[in-house]
């Protein structure tokens, strides 16, 4: 099995002068938008630094191991020290926004290439509670801040180098993220784009996927999803999707360093599995289900109970589960009449879309 480690040895020396960006390159870079840059950069420093001594300044943590997402960050991080593809690279632009009152959470950072092209790398959810949060938002509000925040960075960092090539990129909420910046920036920005790089983000409805700014960016969109693909089915897609082998299972998929790949780009499949139809036929007929002021009903009510444990992240909560798992009980039987029951609501329309769901899966073609 060969993964984007392997990809970096068999590709790793080829300057991006000599080989031209391609979606396995734009996976890494979307994932190296999840490094702590707070520890190293300094939001809005346009100058940065190359790669290598940015990864150098990040081993030099005493606690990367602690603060990385994902434990194979640090992996990729020394891998891309000694990768003359990327080790010379500039990282620039670190922006991020964590606000608890308006449920935002963004980051981003941009890379240069050799040509001056720049890539815009677009972090996806962290581990906080508000960022997920805002992700659920995105059910029944379409601008949510991050997205709005995206725009705005795209067309900033494009007026940083009035003509160079733009290359954007995003792994989960920050594929999204990724292709509405993309979609609803300035024309003449968006006209400057060469490739939107969508790694299992969620989509949009059909408002979004109908505007003329969307319309003309999905030709050069290229989103990918693993076969049991649960984030990137959720919501609306035009564009077409390529399916890439995992050698996780269910949620884990969407974690890319299990994705697989081969010399010129990712091993493929034809089908996204059952699992994944199921979850895609039950969750959009869930929220078809919903008036938008019954989805804001429940992942507010959701929200409310979870934020009642005092946890900051999802990590903080898994630590202390069993405290946190009393806080939810005690929170949701203080929930009001009508909260409890647009909740209850909510999950009986979610096991009937289930119901449909499993049918439709097993139901053999005729």
């Amino acid at each position: 099995m060969a993964d984007l480690f392997t990809y970096l040895d068999w590709r790793g020396d080829l300057t991006f002068s000599e080989r031209a960006p391609g979606a396995v390159d734009g996976m890494i870079l979307a994932r190296a938008a999840y490094f702590p840059y707070a520890k190293i950069l300094t939001p809005g420093d346009a100058h940065g630094m190359c790669l290598a001594d940015a990864a150098r300044a990040f081993e030099a943590l005493e606690n990367l191991p602690q603060i990385v997402l994902r434990a194979d960050d640090v992996r990729l991080i020394a891998a891309l020290r000694e990768s003359a593809r990327f080790a010379e690279l500039t990282v620039c632009g670190y922006a991020d926004d964590l606000d608890a009152p308006t449920q935002t959470q963004f980051s981003a950072v941009t890379f240069l290439l050799p040509d001056g092209a720049r890539v815009v790398s677009f972090r996806g959810t962290d581990s906080t509670l508000i960022g997920w949060k805002e992700d659920f938002n995105m059910g029944f509000v379409c601008p949510v801040p991050a997205q709005t925040l995206a725009v705005s960075y795209l067309e900033d960092i494009a007026a940083s180098a009035p003509d160079a090539p733009l290359y954007v990129v995003g792994h989960s909420k920050g594929g999204n993220l990724a292709v509405y910046a993309a979609a609803f920036c300035r024309e003449d920005v968006q006209a400057r784009i060469r490739t939107v790089y969508n790694y299992d983000g969620p989509g949009f409805d059909q408002t979004v996927l109908a505007r003329d700014g969307y319309r003309r960016i999905r030709e050069r969109v290229r989103t990918y999803v693993p076969q049991s693909s649960v984030v990137g089915m959720l919501l609306g897609h035009e564009e077409e999707y390529v399916i890439v082998h995992s050698t996780q299972s269910g949620l884990m998929q969407h974690d890319t360093y299990s994705w697989q790949v081969e010399p010129h780009g990712f091993s493929c499949l034809e089908t996204v599995d059952n699992g994944s139809r199921f979850i895609d036929f039950t969750l959009k007929a869930w929220l078809a289900d919903m008036s938008l002021a019954q989805r804001e009903a429940f992942v507010d009510a959701v929200y409310n109970i979870l934020t009642e444990t005092h946890a900051r992240t999802l990590h903080e909560m898994g630590e202390k589960w069993f405290s946190s798992a009393l806080s939810m009980v005690r929170s949701y039987q203080n929930l009001d009449d009508e909260t409890r029951r647009a909740v209850t609501q909510a999950l009986t329309l979610l096991m009937k879309s289930a119901k449909s769901g499993l049918t439709q899966v097993l139901q053999k073609p005729e």
